[in-house]
């Protein structure tokens, strides 16, 4: 891919801002004593679009979400998160800029002793929101996942599908910038995966948020790029030969830690690669 382009001086954040792409990996290498995960990882998310992360377990999806968020620092590369190097920016200044991004977690990862409002609110309430304010977002978030009903439950009265949609309500409440998702249908039967990539396409479609989803599905990737989310039917509908509609998103492959494929679907569809192409079947 080419040099990330030229920064501006306009940010308030400590790193180089690279405002023209959302996120930017450039040539990212990680080992862990011998052995090397990634390696000359490159690629950018643009803004709006959705970016499905696929391979085989072991191949560093996830790696790639913790590098985005500062939870790793890369032995060699560059990585630029909303217009910043995220690796040369220290904890705090990390910490200012997770205020912009939401984690959807594989496992939810919501708070047993509190309820679901308390779990959907917890960021708001540590910057010291109004309360009043507080409520209407809360409820505005899991009107959005169709779960306002449960707002006064505890996690353990929750199927796992709605806990995942609980958590997704946790990480839109803010209003992100970025979304990053974590095999967010793992483990869940394919009726209630169905209704969590809905949603991620309804994020996609309604709000243009950028995001990073990882997922081991491919029923995942092939629904986000042939549905759309009609705000008309408020539900999720397939692109109909013909209809001027672009789902906005892309594909990487990852295997042995290396990008072997990015690019639309219909160039993952009319890929040559035998290996791609064995992975995709």
């Amino acid at each position: 891919m080419s040099a990330p382009e030229a920064p501006s001086s306009s940010s308030s954040l400590v790193g180089e801002p690279v405002p023209q792409k959302i996120i930017i990996f450039d040539d990212v290498s990680l080992a862990f004593e011998e052995n090397r995960v990634l390696e000359g990882v490159s690629f950018h998310l643009e803004h709006g679009e959705t970016k499905v992360m696929l391979g085989v377990a072991g191949t560093g999806k996830t790696l790639l979400l913790k590098l985005a968020l500062g939870l790793l620092k890369p032995d060699s590369g560059r990585i630029y998160v909303l217009g910043h190097d995220v690796t040369a920016m220290r904890e705090q200044e990390l910490f200012d800029l997770r205020r912009q991004i939401g984690m959807v977690f594989q496992e939810s990862a919501l708070f047993d002793s509190l309820t679901v409002k308390e779990n959907v609110a917890y960021r708001l309430i540590e910057e010291g929101t109004p309360a009043a304010e507080v409520e209407v977002r809360v409820r505005e978030a899991l009107r959005f996942v169709e779960l306002e009903r449960t707002i006064d439950m505890f996690p353990a009265e929750l199927s796992g599908g709605m806990r995942r949609r609980v958590a997704i309500a946790r990480a839109i409440i803010t209003h992100p910038e970025v979304l990053l998702y974590d095999s967010p249908t793992a483990g869940l039967d394919p009726i209630t995966s169905t209704t969590i990539i809905e949603l991620v396409v309804k994020q996609r479609d309604v709000y243009h948020t950028s995001a990073l989803l990882v997922t081991h599905r491919l029923q995942d990737a092939f629904i986000m790029a042939s549905h759309y989310f009609d705000q008309q039917t408020n539900r999720m509908r397939p692109i109909e030969p013909g209809e001027h509609i672009e789902a906005n998103t892309s594909f990487i492959i990852l295997r042995e830690g290396k990008v072997i494929f990015d690019g639309t679907a219909e160039e993952l569809a009319h890929s040559r690669d035998e290996y791609i192409r064995e992975y995709i079947s």
